[in-house]
């Protein structure tokens, strides 16, 4: 005994008309292999900005601003800079560490030459007492057993959140500066090096 489906047989073919034309698989699939040697060539003519990736690093934004690209290297410059001042601001100046917080700087080195200097000024100023008196510390356990004073630090130190956070933020400024620098070394002026093929790309799949 059979019995009838609910559902009408115009609901089960969907809303393809029967004029309508279903896409031939041997058509996609040349489409898809002719993409994909469009996009191996555009990557195989892309040319490596080796002085502007430099030069992004010098200073963010330069490398951009050096390939024509001003007005994306200005938003660069003033974004991982005013992030990496804000980080100063708001965990002092010893959030940029390179004796104790060495794994740290390795990150907050690749904004450039300014981690160099706030961790030259943090040693000069800070450390040395130059701009703020030193206070002993009581000794540990281990420098009273070795009959050893307690240590002095600065007392401008940063301590808690606040300096946790202004290393993080110098830090991120740093990641950000290294997205800045591949993005100098392989841009085109104008346009996305892997963008260059995109009018052939639809041209291609216009046409089946």
């Amino acid at each position: 005994m059979r019995f009838a489906s609910p559902w009408p047989i115009r609901a089960r073919m969907g809303s393809r008309r029967s004029g309508d034309r279903l896409p031939d698989r041997h058509s996609r699939k040349t489409r898809y292999r002719s993409t994909l040697r469009m996009a191996s060539d555009s990557r195989n003519e892309t040319t490596l900005n080796f002085g502007a990736a430099v030069l992004g690093w010098v200073v963010p934004g330069l490398g951009q601003i050096l390939i024509g690209e001003r007005k994306r290297g200005i938003y660069v410059l003033v974004g991982i800079l005013g992030l990496f001042m804000t980080g100063l601001f708001v965990g002092g100046l010893d959030c940029v560490d390179k004796d104790e917080d060495r794994l740290w700087f390795y990150g907050q080195a690749v904004a450039g030459p300014v981690a160099f200097g706030a961790a030259y000024a943090n040693d000069a100023l800070i450390k040395s007492g130059r701009a703020t008196e030193l206070v002993p510390t009581p000794p540990s356990m281990m420098e009273q057993s070795q009959n050893l004073p307690g240590r002095t630090v600065p007392a401008a130190k940063g301590l808690a959140h606040a300096n946790e956070f202004g290393t993080l933020l110098c830090f991120l400024a740093g990641l950000l500066n290294l997205v800045a620098i591949l993005d100098a070394l392989v841009r085109v002026k104008g346009q996305c090096p892997y963008d260059r093929k995109m009018p052939e790309r639809r041209a291609a799949g216009a046409n089946p």
